[in-house]
């Protein structure tokens, strides 16, 4: 795509925030106006009539180009021109209802099929009318009864098989409490049911890649030290152990037992030879940096129609409300790949997503419960491809020695072949029981050279120091393309299941820059900040006391509270949550900034508890385990006014907040 182009599209969105001033060239905007993801992927939000709660479950495309919607409210929508073809208003119309949760849609053979709580069911309309009137249960299974007992699917394969999966019960932890919980299944259009795979905790988004290898998302949990995606095989068992209980029973493809998992918190990658059939990750989708919440897994069968990436994998992310992009390779018969960020910005969580006709990917959303950056509690919108091709990185593909990266535009040969350009990072997370994981075994990987392509498009990097099993983080912040564009992303996370055979590039040795210490002077101010015993001057104790706790939906117990200037002031946070959290009290208004730069933390993240090193921040707990507790103690500001206290955790500070409002003495 030429410069002119770029030039039309930055121009027409700075008109449309009112910002455009006497710009004479394109080049000079182009130094002005960095490229943003809405000048290649544009949103667009179908209106959604009055009184119908589209808290999205499922996504489908008919063959008439209707689409399919379920919801957790238990409805199926069916609308016309959801592409809002000649400016016409999607129509929408009540194709079943009653339902128990529907968290998938599939259609098939002119009938629908979606899992309920409890139920594969097949939804058909026998007399035309649009409306199901026939609600028949392929397969059931049973339930507890427990509320985190979701069932999602069934993704169809081409004989008709239908797949779907069973999350696990919350007791404090993930439990099957009910047969097959935790588990993957098989199920024929005829309701017969094969046990297919294990280890699942909260499977909500799966899917087919190109070549028809299934691929199913896992959330952060009690086993699951980040969000990932796996290819997963009849007798796999892929992670948490609760699902084994059931291994004894007929049809079982394992034999695995929970008590022959060891609770470690060594690295999987180190667990896995002594675990008969434990199957690592393909892809880590690294906790924060790339999603807190993995969703749906959608293949680009576009041919071209949605940009550069066809038959790459599309996941989406609930919690962060966004969509990201995964690469994947083969090596040594094993799945690996790198994933990259794509598109944020989706207007509530996004669960489910499916291309339509037009090559437009449609992305259902639901925030009840499962709290989201993106403020409304539901939504449908279109992902579009503007026809600009983004200055991204590709693809990443395992070398020998190192990596190499491909682009989508000729890369300025110069930069790229600079070693500071590059900086590579290798890091893992723990297999424990414990509910996520901090990054751990983190280790700087030294870029020794560079070999870039004659033509641009590819550049390959020698570094030192590959380890098997591990995430690599590649950033790329130097490099630009041949006409001066920086990258759209510049970071991907490479899964480092198997490392390649083949030649190895001798180049020379280069060296990379380590990043300045924290003076002594700011660490000071940063621990004055999270004081958890009581100052010695404090003789007679704390003036006040403030005890804090959680609500589910990322809310704090306590909305608001009044406090004297200048009082002595415990404060208690204790999370009785199912999920990490802190609490941070910052300046007036700066709630909004404090939360943007936790998620830009990056790789600093954990060791930081998520706390940007920013002054808008008064005082902090640590990010607190599900169900402890931490005291921190600090005199109450001076000044007057409404000091939010926020969970900085990505994704929660958008509606984890208080308010501590400070009266005059």
């Amino acid at each position: 795509m030429n410069t002119v182009s770029i030039y039309s599209a930055r121009v027409a969105r700075l008109i449309s925030v009112g910002l455009f001033c006497s710009i004479m060239i394109a080049g000079a905007l182009t130094a002005q106006v960095p490229a943003v993801e809405a000048d290649y992927y544009k949103i667009q939000t179908l209106p959604i009539p009055e009184g119908v709660v589209l808290e999205v479950g499922g996504l489908e495309i008919l063959p008439d180009g209707q689409l399919g919607v379920s919801t957790r409210r238990g409805e199926v929508w069916l609308i016309k021109n959801p592409y809002m073809t000649g400016g016409v208003r999607p129509q929408f119309k009540r194709f079943a209802h009653g339902l128990h949760e529907a968290l998938g849609l599939a259609y098939r053979d002119g009938a629908f099929y979606t899992s309920q709580r409890s139920e594969l069911t097949r939804l058909r309309d026998n007399d035309g009318d649009g409306r199901a009137d026939l609600y028949e249960t392929v397969y059931s299974w049973p339930l507890e009864g427990n509320y985190h007992e979701y069932s999602f699917g069934p993704l169809i394969r081409d004989d008709g098989t239908m797949i779907v999966t069973l999350n696990l019960a919350w007791v404090g932890y993930g439990a099957s409490l009910s047969k097959w919980r935790g588990w993957m299944l098989e199920i024929t259009p005829d309701g017969k049911m094969t046990p297919m795979a294990t280890g699942m905790r909260s499977p909500a988004g799966f899917g087919l890649d190109v070549d028809g290898e299934v691929f199913y998302g896992e959330n952060q949990g009690d086993w699951i030290g980040s969000g990932y995606i796996t290819h997963v095989e009849t007798g796999d068992f892929v992670g948490n152990p609760a699902g084994l209980r059931w291994t004894d029973l007929p049809g079982s493809p394992l034999s695995l037992k929970p008590e022959d998992v060891p609770d470690s918190g060594l690295p999987m990658v180190e667990v896995a030879p002594d675990v008969p059939d434990l199957k690592p990750p393909a892809v880590w989708l690294p906790h924060t940096l790339m999603g807190v919440s993995t969703s749906d897994i959608l293949a680009d069968t576009t041919k071209g129609a949605f940009g550069p990436f066809a038959g790459q994998l599309f996941v989406g992310d609930q919690g962060q409300s966004r969509v990201m992009r995964v690469f994947l390779e083969k090596v040594n018969g094993v799945y690996q790949g790198a994933a990259f960020p794509f598109r944020e910005g989706f207007s509530s969580g996004v669960l489910r997503i499916v291309w339509g006709k037009d090559g437009s990917m449609f992305v259902g959303m639901t925030s009840r419960g499962w709290g989201s950056t993106g403020p409304a509690p539901y939504g449908l919108q279109r992902l579009e491809w503007t026809g600009l091709m983004p200055f991204e990185v590709k693809s990443v593909e395992a070398r020998s020695d190192g990596f190499e990266l491909t682009f989508t535009k000729p890369v300025d040969r110069e930069l790229a072949s600079d070693l500071s350009s590059y900086h590579v990072t290798g890091f893992t997370y723990k297999y424990h029981s414990t509910y996520g994981s901090p990054i751990t075994n983190r280790e700087t990987t030294p870029v020794r050279g560079v070999q870039v392509s004659e033509d641009g498009y590819s550049a390959r990097i020698v570094v030192d120091g590959l380890r098997k099993g591990y995430i690599h983080e590649l950033k790329m912040t130097s490099l630009r393309s041949a006409d001066g564009e920086p990258l759209l992303h510049d970071v991907a996370y490479y899964t480092l299941n198997e490392i390649p055979d083949g030649p190895r590039l001798e180049l020379d040795a280069g060296q990379t820059e380590s990043a300045a210490p924290m003076s002594a002077a700011r660490a000071a101010v940063v621990q004055a900040k999270r004081v958890t015993t009581m100052p010695e001057d404090w003789t007679d104790g704390p003036d006040a006391t403030i005890t804090i706790g959680t609500q589910p939906g990322l809310r704090f117990d306590l909305p608001a509270f009044d406090v004297q200037a200048g009082t002595r002031l415990k404060l208690v946070f204790n999370n009785n949550d199912d999920m990490m959290h802190n609490l941070l009290v910052v300046q007036p208004g700066s709630a909004d900034r404090v939360g943007e730069q936790a998620i830009a933390l990056g790789l600093d993240e954990p060791d930081q508890h998520y706390v940007p090193d920013l002054d808008e921040v008064l005082f902090h707990t640590v990010l607190l385990e599900p169900e402890t507790m931490e005291a921190i103690y600090f005199t109450v500001p001076d000044e007057p006014g409404e000091y939010s206290y926020v969970c900085s955790f990505p994704g929660h500070s958008f509606t984890m907040r208080g308010i501590m409002r400070v009266v005059g003495r």
